[in-house]
């Protein structure tokens, strides 16, 4: 489990393809700290397996599966990217509930700075608003963010300047394809009282 509070942007140095898989190598640095093969990573918001690493770099296998679902498709060698270790259990709890598990694809429609601020819009897929709220969480590229206004399927999202700096929103522009991963406890109240549950 994560949290949504990125820990380092790294930057993706090599891609190979191999059959159905494509395999991955991230530059990262203080992440890799007391990492071992077998570990999870959250990169853009996916959780991904560490397969072997270096002092300053690993590499991680993207399945079809997980190249259809997910932005990580787009990646090229050079993007920047949100990295997160999993939650400590004796860990502050800084963002919410985000578990890695990609619920689909967004588009950013428009990023522009506002003061000392920069105002988020992406567009979502119509059936996921029903799990979106005014004031409530939203996990977009693996960052914990608050949504502060939905315009249609639009989620308008105010970016501070730490998160800025911090993440790979420093290279977002409109059009770019976004992972997203919704509440959680949503998904399972909404599992509970639909009435074909058995």
């Amino acid at each position: 489990m994560f949290t949504g509070i990125i820990e380092q942007a790294g930057t993706i140095a090599a891609l190979d393809e191999s059959g159905e898989f494509r395999t991955l190598r991230v530059s990262a640095g203080t992440i890799l700290e007391g990492v071992a093969a077998g570990d999870s990573i959250s990169v853009n918001g996916v959780c991904l397996t560490v397969r072997t690493f270096t002092r300053d770099s690993f590499t991680a296998d993207l399945s079809r599966e997980t190249l259809d679902r997910t932005s990580l498709q787009q990646l090229r060698t050079g993007t920047t990217v949100n990295l997160e270790r999993p939650m400590r259990a004796d860990g502050r709890f800084g963002g919410h509930i985000v578990q890695g598990h990609v619920d689909g694809v967004g588009e950013i429609r428009s990023f522009a700075r506002d003061g000392d601020n920069w105002n988020l819009h992406v567009e979502v897929p119509k059936h996921a608003l029903r799990y979106i709220v005014e004031k409530g969480s939203i996990a977009i590229d693996g960052i914990s963010l608050t949504v502060a206004a939905i315009r249609g399927a639009v989620v308008e999202i105010a970016i501070i300047p730490h998160t800025f700096e911090n993440t790979n929103l420093r290279q977002a522009k409109s059009g770019d394809k976004v992972n997203l991963e919704f509440d959680v406890i949503a998904k399972y109240v909404e599992r509970m009282l639909h009435k074909d549950t058995v």
